[in-house]
């Protein structure tokens, strides 16, 4: 199992616990950081945020993007992202795939926070996949997602034994997988994404240009 939600990690299946836990955990500065250094919005970009939850991201996107596109299968979540953000962005309770996405190559940015640690090596090649699809060349993939590392905090590593997501891989199982479909990926380790010791890896994954024909 890639995924669990047994017990009291079933109130997160709930938007208002999910909110909660995350205000409680993230420091203030840590999805402004993802924004700005990682992400690099520009004005006019169209962003896909695959496994989008309330879409809390949008609190820091700027206002000039182009577009928001986001996909979450927990209808609580898309409710909530609905309730709160409505025309600022559009909302499906659905799995995205190339069917939900028929205009390919038509996002300048697309986003994964915490999915693929709750993926198994197939999932996780579908959604670069899904993500290599949707992306024009030169537009970019960024992920956030829980990784093990050498020397590791043991606070760190003892909560992420615990996640949600089962499938939390090495920092080179993550960039394996990536490199798959996206050559050019640029891997950043932090350590002060939350109040507690903790490890996250961001990978930003650029969709190279077509080579020319043979």
């Amino acid at each position: 199992m890639s995924h669990r939600d047994s017990g009291l990690l079933a109130l997160l299946n709930q938007a208002a616990a999910y909110r909660l836990l995350q205000r409680l955990l993230l420091r203030p500065s840590t999805r402004r950081r993802l924004v700005r250094d990682i992400l690099r919005p520009y004005p006019g970009c169209r962003i896909l945020d695959i496994g989008c939850g309330p879409a809390d991201i949008l609190e820091d996107l700027p206002a000039d993007i182009g577009a928001y596109r986001g996909f979450d299968m927990n209808p609580r979540y898309i409710e909530a992202a609905r309730r709160r953000w409505g025309e600022r962005g559009r909302f499906e309770c659905q799995r995205v795939d190339e069917a939900a996405l028929p205009e390919g190559g038509s996002f300048d940015i697309v986003l994964a926070t915490g999915i693929l640690h709750h993926l198994d090596d197939a999932e996780a090649a579908r959604l670069f996949a899904v993500a290599h699809h949707a992306l024009r060349p030169g537009g970019w993939l960024v992920t956030y997602d829980n990784v093990y590392i050498e020397n590791q905090n043991p606070v760190a590593r003892w909560l992420i034994a615990r996640d949600r997501g089962q499938a939390v891989r090495t920092r080179d199982g993550y960039e394996a997988l990536a490199r798959r479909l996206f050559p050019n990926v640029e891997g950043t380790i932090l350590h002060d994404t939350l109040r507690l010791p903790y490890t996250i890896l961001v990978m930003r994954c650029v969709k190279e240009p077509p080579g020319p024909r043979a």
